[in-house]
């Protein structure tokens, strides 16, 4: 399938906002299952699943929609799959920790240290691709 950058950058800005609004709904369950179990040692759990599930994956995919130029470059594709695959570690290795396995500690590192790097990878993205044409 030969597809443009644009083109590319405009599908992966829509996967970007479908993808959030789906961490939307499991963070505001997860919540909620939360304060009614009122098990709230796993707070921390819930502020990243909305703040970097919800709310930097949505404006991730609306930065990308304005500048899909950026969203279909390979940093932006890089961004997009090393986000996806790292931030259920984390959330994971988060969930573990938090539930009194302190030896799931290495995985919640992971996690932490790769969605890291992907926000750099996003970072140098927009400073390299934020051109409108």
């Amino acid at each position: 399938m030969d597809m443009n950058i644009e083109t590319r950058g405009a599908r992966y800005a829509r996967l970007w906002i479908l993808l959030a609004i789906i961490y939307l709904i499991i963070g505001v369950s997860f919540g909620i299952g939360m304060a009614a179990t009122q098990r709230l040692q796993f707070a921390p759990v819930h502020a990243h699943i909305n703040l970097l599930g919800w709310a930097t994956m949505a404006l991730s995919g609306l930065i990308y929609e304005r500048f899909p130029r950026a969203g279909g470059s390979r940093l932006g594709v890089l961004h997009f799959w090393s986000f996806q695959i790292l931030f259920p570690i984390l959330i994971a290795g988060l969930i573990f920790m938090f539930a009194g396995h302190p030896e799931m500690e290495p995985v919640m590192v992971v996690g932490s240290l790769g969605i890291l790097a992907s926000l750099l990878v996003f970072a140098v993205n927009l400073f390299q691709n934020m051109k409108r044409n």
